[in-house]
């Protein structure tokens, strides 16, 4: 007599950095460097939802009680807009995204979530539908369009909440140096000390720049990414809570560097470059050591695609 199978889902997210400068909460850029997720349907009677997490520092101590799991609280989110109801499931998971790192560890958390539901659901997932219930879970848009689509995506949200997004092709030659401190930062705090009004100047100055980095991108106009990332909303407002952000960015200009960022609420920082990348990322470190705070370097390629989710297997039943 056969045993009774459990179908198991895999789901990879890539992480993300967000804003690239200027772009605040508008620009989203997908990263090879992924959160796994697996999850295996309990069918027996009696079994309740369960995780375990492994991977970057941190991932270890992500809540284990699923209503106070991202991941779970994603699916039931996901579950309880589309009216369906969610079996219990076990999650594995492997996180290789720095937790509260400023690369889009939650928005991979949450897209993870949002996929699992449908596909345990057997339901196709409109892509409209995940960015909306992503954007509702993070509160902007911008790393979760990214972790669902992939490359470089532009968003926006209309007054009635949806979100509109448009992916653009990333340049090879371009690679993200991503320098990470030894620093956990919330985007709840990161976003709280941000100013409630902005003069028309710097609103003007980063209206410019947005655009022109979408236009140097299109165009290879590689030499005035610069001037492209050059932000006056958000991250001076950041450098009292991330120690070396101030010199950082300050860096002058050097060989296969073309801009400088912070990624997303920090306290990661992103370098755009297209050669000399471990000299790059050792100039970047050096400013958060010398804060007594250690640093890890990553040279990371721009992941083409969002989101992937394998054909459900089987497993035997435990």
């Amino acid at each position: 007599m056969n045993k009774l199978r459990h179908p198991t889902i895999e789901v990879r997210v890539p992480a993300s950095t967000a804003n690239l400068g200027a772009g605040f909460d508008c620009f989203g850029l997908a990263l090879q460097l992924y959160l796994t997720v697996r999850a295996t349907v309990l069918s027996s009677p009696g079994n309740r939802s369960q995780v375990r997490s492994r991977g970057s520092k941190g991932s270890s101590l992500l809540a284990r009680v699923p209503e106070k799991n991202l991941i779970f609280r994603a699916m039931q989110h996901a579950a309880e807009r589309e009216g369906f109801a969610l079996p219990p499931v076990r999650l594995a998971v492997h996180n290789a995204i720095p937790v509260a790192g400023g690369l889009g560890s939650s928005a991979a958390a949450v897209v993870a979530g949002v996929s699992l539901a449908f596909a345990v659901a057997g339901r196709a997932m409109p892509t409209a539908s995940a960015l909306c219930y992503a954007t509702e879970l993070e509160g902007h848009a911008d790393n979760a369009a990214a972790a669902l689509l992939g490359s470089l995506v532009v968003t926006a949200v209309r007054m009635d909440g949806e979100v509109l997004a448009v992916r653009k092709a990333w340049p090879k030659e371009i690679r993200i140096v991503a320098v990470t401190p030894d620093l956990a930062l919330e985007t709840k705090k990161s976003r709280a000390v941000l100013p409630a009004t902005v003069s028309r100047d710097d609103a003007t100055h980063n209206l410019q720049r947005s655009a022109l980095l979408i236009a140097a991108l299109e165009e290879k106009r590689f030499d005035l990414l610069w001037d492209a990332m050059q932000d006056r909303l958000h991250q001076s407002c950041r450098e009292r809570l991330i120690p070396g952000l101030a010199g950082i960015l300050q860096l002058p200009r050097a060989p296969g560097l073309l801009g400088i960022a912070l990624s997303g609420a920090g306290p990661s920082v992103i370098a755009l470059a297209t050669d000399h990348f471990d000299a790059i990322g050792r100039s970047i470190a050096h400013h958060f050591e010398c804060h007594h705070l250690a640093a890890t370097i990553r040279c990371l390629d721009v992941a083409p695609e969002g989101y992937t989710i394998s054909e459900p297997n089987q497993l035997p039943r435990r």
